[in-house]
């Protein structure tokens, strides 16, 4: 099936995942926690750091070990509380305060991959940025719409499948669709309107 239609039948499924900030900076740093983190433990802690630390500039002077208690209990809080620290100090150094606005600059910030890359250009700075996240991977995996295991390959597949100007809306609708109906564990297909071309389905259906 064609991937815009793919997407036009999982937004007639589910509402899209709503980021809780709306400016750049926040977005790049949440993101930065988000990564094996729940989104609901990476909320609650991003709340409570930009409490404490709501600019670059403040951030980019906190205490290590003050960061590590506000972010807990995310995974990997010792090391995410090093990457937020040090990538405040580059946007205020380098960019000004200022979240820098380019792929390849983005990605030479510390903890910042290409997913989180994408979440900020498609969601902070208004440019365009597919986000390829574990949702996102398994979904275009199970509907056929990728063959491969890697993210980067698996993004991409996807712009070469979906209108340019409908990237921003992939990630957002492809979690809250992973996380209600095509669960990475016992998805809900009897609730899915995209069972009947999807290949998870088709190969479990035939294994029964």
């Amino acid at each position: 099936m064609d991937a815009n239609i793919v997407l036009e039948k999982i937004e007639g499924m589910v509402e899209p995942h709503i980021a809780i900030w709306d400016d750049a900076f926040r977005i790049l740093i949440t993101g930065i926690l988000s990564t094996r983190t729940k989104d609901e433990v990476t909320d609650r802690a991003s709340l409570r750091l930009f409490c404490r630390f709501p600019t670059p500039e403040k951030l980019s002077k906190g205490s290590p070990s003050v960061v590590e208690e506000l972010i807990k209990p995310v995974g990997f809080y010792k090391h995410k509380s090093h990457d937020v620290i040090e990538t405040s100090k580059i946007i205020v150094m380098k960019y000004g305060g200022k979240v820098p606005d380019k792929m390849e600059e983005l990605l030479e910030l510390p903890g910042v991959g290409r997913k989180v890359a994408n979440i900020v250009l498609s969601e902070g700075v208004g440019k365009y940025g597919l986000a390829v996240d574990t949702h996102v991977q398994r979904i275009s995996r199970r509907l056929g719409l990728s063959t491969s295991d890697k993210p980067e390959e698996t993004e991409e597949i996807l712009k070469r499948k979906i209108a340019k100007e409908r990237w921003n809306e992939v990630n957002s609708y492809f979690v809250e669709f992973g996380k209600q109906i095509c669960k990475p564990i016992n998805p809900l297909c009897d609730r899915c309107s995209l069972r009947n071309v999807c290949k998870y389905w088709r190969d479990h259906e035939n294994s029964r």
